[in-house]
């Protein structure tokens, strides 16, 4: 496979690198913990066609696809941005974009795209049980069950639900208004939500086959917001020992100091190649379980590790909710366990190699 990102991935992390510098400001994130959805930087994004330039052009999209998506999302987990691109257009609006039906991608679609709605993705954690059934009830489907912590479910217009039936596991969107959405604050931002529903009527339902797709490019989504997270905090961390004297010198001089770095660099290496080669077998159609299974897991057996360095390295300041290090080390952790944590998907790798 080739490396060389191509010039839409480019010009893509260029535009999004610059308008998230541009809007992720102290005074725009507020408090630690607080906000959640950055919607001026939202509909900047959407204005600069960055929401819909890496969808398909047979649903007004730029034509472009996941490898676009990715880098995306890691200029915005550079940046840690408040805002849904990775449940909402890598994840929903990807799969409506694949799956859905003209009616459906007029209704749920378009709206995104314009920066105007919201789309939550419900996904059980890898190797969990599913946290939703759906039953049929005449010519309409009803879904009942719970999910927590899905993310920006707080602010969530729609909600795209893995359901188990009795003819398998299916993809139920379901209107918000028919759910009961519980804000749920999580370490980092105040966005996730518990959703539940008893007996609530699905508006769309997407074949059994959009259940794999669906889990794939959302878990490849979250790798490449990882890389995001973990490289900018390796960045800072850099700079910081540079800066830090002690002892009469800069503590980037220590060897314990360079050893703690240069892991970090390397485990930030290791979730940007497995993250391409999974993206790049899900591009090329090919089966890429044992690839997406494989960078899960090293975007969060790094990301413990990473996180832990930055605020080893930074001393008393890394643990300091009010310093910038600490947003990164949160996201970081969350990020982790997000659709399963590094055991989950190691012992589905085994699975996969079995």
């Amino acid at each position: 496979m080739d490396f060389t990102l191509t010039e839409a991935q480019q010009d893509l992390a260029a535009l999004t690198r610059r308008i998230a510098n541009d809007h992720v400001t102290p005074e725009s994130l507020g408090p630690a913990g607080a906000g959640g959805f950055d919607r001026a930087l939202w509909t900047a994004l959407a204005r600069a066609g960055v929401l819909d330039a890496a969808l398909p052009s047979a649903v007004g999209g730029g034509g472009f696809g996941l490898l676009e998506q990715c880098s995306i999302l890691i200029e915005l987990g550079r940046a840690v941005a408040p805002v849904p691109y990775l449940p909402g257009i890598a994840a929903a609006a990807a799969t409506l974009a694949e799956f859905g039906t003209p009616e459906q991608t007029e209704r749920w679609l378009v709206p995104v795209l314009r920066g105007e709605r919201v789309l939550a993705v419900a996904l059980p954690d890898t190797g969990a049980p599913t946290g939703f059934t759906a039953e049929r009830d005449g010519a309409s489907l009803r879904v009942s069950g719970a999910q927590s912590a899905v993310p920006f479910g707080a602010f969530a217009d729609g909600f795209l639900v893995q359901a188990t039936s009795a003819d398998g596991e299916l993809v139920a969107v379901v209107d918000a208004n028919d759910l009961t959405v519980s804000p749920q604050s999580a370490v980092d931002h105040a966005d996730a939500a518990l959703a539940e529903a008893t007996d609530a009527r699905a508006s769309a339902v997407l074949p059994a086959r959009a259940v794999p797709w669906l889990r794939a490019r959302a878990t490849a989504g979250l790798c490449a917001f990882q890389l995001g997270v973990l490289e900018r905090a390796v960045e800072l961390t850099a700079e910081y020992a540079r800066e830090r004297t002690q002892f009469g010198q800069p503590i980037g001089g220590f060897q314990a100091v360079r050893h703690r770095l240069a892991d970090a660099h390397l485990d930030v290496e290791a979730v940007r190649l497995t993250l391409w080669q999974a993206a790049w077998r899900l591009t090329e159609g090919e089966d890429a379980a044992e690839e997406v299974a494989t960078a899960k897991y090293w975007a969060a057996e790094a990301g413990h590790r990473v996180a832990h360095t930055v605020v080893h390295v930074h001393g008393g300041v890394g643990i300091d909710v009010d310093h910038p290090v600490h947003r990164y080390f949160v996201a970081a952790k969350r990020t982790e366990f997000a659709l399963g944590g590094a055991t989950a998907h190691l012992r589905e790798l085994g699975s996969q190699l079995a």
